[in-house]
């Protein structure tokens, strides 16, 4: 599930587990105790969980253009559906397994038709107050080998929704035949909600960082890419909310649009800077 806002869904689907779990501590001055871990009643709601079925007009990997669709704006576009269940054991820890696949005929596929990527990830989520911090591990499977990723998330439940993201490179997995090395990119973000009638608004803002050279591989020259500064994007997202029985979850449909700018010493992209769109469906249950 590669970091996808609005053409990924990899970062999205950490986005969504740092929601999970609530509360509220001071962030300044001397740390307050961890909260008790308190039981979840009987009655409460212990597992929930997130369904979505995406159309993608390009796929990126924290800056990289995977499929090369550069400007065609969907040129190579790809078909994500992404499952995510939480399991909430505590007022403040909730659990989190999730799947998100990559779908399309851009490419032969050695796990079968046009199935290109199978990702699954495991983790939990724990509440400090209004502060989540989440782990995942994830597997990436795909081009016949394993990638192995070790995400450290925060998020904070105030204006702006601000985050941040370490992504943690433990094995390239076949990313290591095009060069891409072990590494660590640090993903900072802002979101701006709002709505406007029955529609829900989102503006989010995200930058890359790489603390490794090489992380994408080799630039236009074959030179190993540098670390840095390595990307920002924007979006504009909007969702709406499907009137149906609650008895089958509450869906909506969505879509959006995101502008990349990517440094081309850093991220070996067909267009240094391109738009990707994304629409889909779904489901929260």
């Amino acid at each position: 599930m590669k970091n996808q806002s609005t053409g990924n869904l990899r970062f999205a689907a950490i986005t969504a587990a740092l929601g999970a779990g609530l509360s509220s501590a001071a962030l300044a001055g001397t740390p307050e105790p961890a909260p008790m871990m308190t039981p979840v009643a009987a009655d409460d709601s212990v597992v929930s969980g997130n369904l979505s079925l995406d159309l993608n007009s390009h796929f990126i990997s924290y800056g990289f253009d995977v499929w090369g669709g550069g400007d065609s704006f969907g040129g190579d576009s790809t078909f994500n559906p992404a499952l995510e269940l939480n399991f909430a054991f505590t007022e403040n820890f909730t659990a989190i397994l999730g799947t998100w696949w990559d779908v399309n005929d851009n490419a032969g596929s050695p796990i079968g038709g046009d199935l290109q990527e199978v990702d699954v990830w495991a983790g939990g989520s724990y509440a400090f107050g209004d502060l989540s911090v989440t782990a995942l591990y994830q597997a990436w499977m795909y081009g016949g080998d394993t990638e192995h990723i070790l995400d450290i998330s925060l998020a904070y439940d105030c204006f702006l929704s601000p985050s941040v993201t370490f992504h943690n490179r433990l094995d390239a997995g076949a990313a290591a035949a095009g060069g891409s090395q072990d590494g660590t990119v640090i993903v900072p973000g802002i979101e701006y909600g709002f709505d406007l009638g029955p529609v829900s608004f989102a503006v989010p803002l995200n930058a890359g960082f790489f603390l490794d050279d090489g992380f994408h591989g080799f630039d236009a020259l074959g030179n190993v890419t540098d670390s840095g500064f390595g990307y920002v994007s924007i979006g504009l997202n909007a969702s709406y909310a499907i009137p149906c029985d609650e008895r089958f979850g509450a869906w909506d449909i969505h879509g959006g649009v995101t502008y990349y700018n990517t440094q081309e010493d850093v991220i070996n992209n067909p267009s240094d800077s391109f738009f990707t769109w994304n629409v889909g469906i779904g489901c929260s249950f």
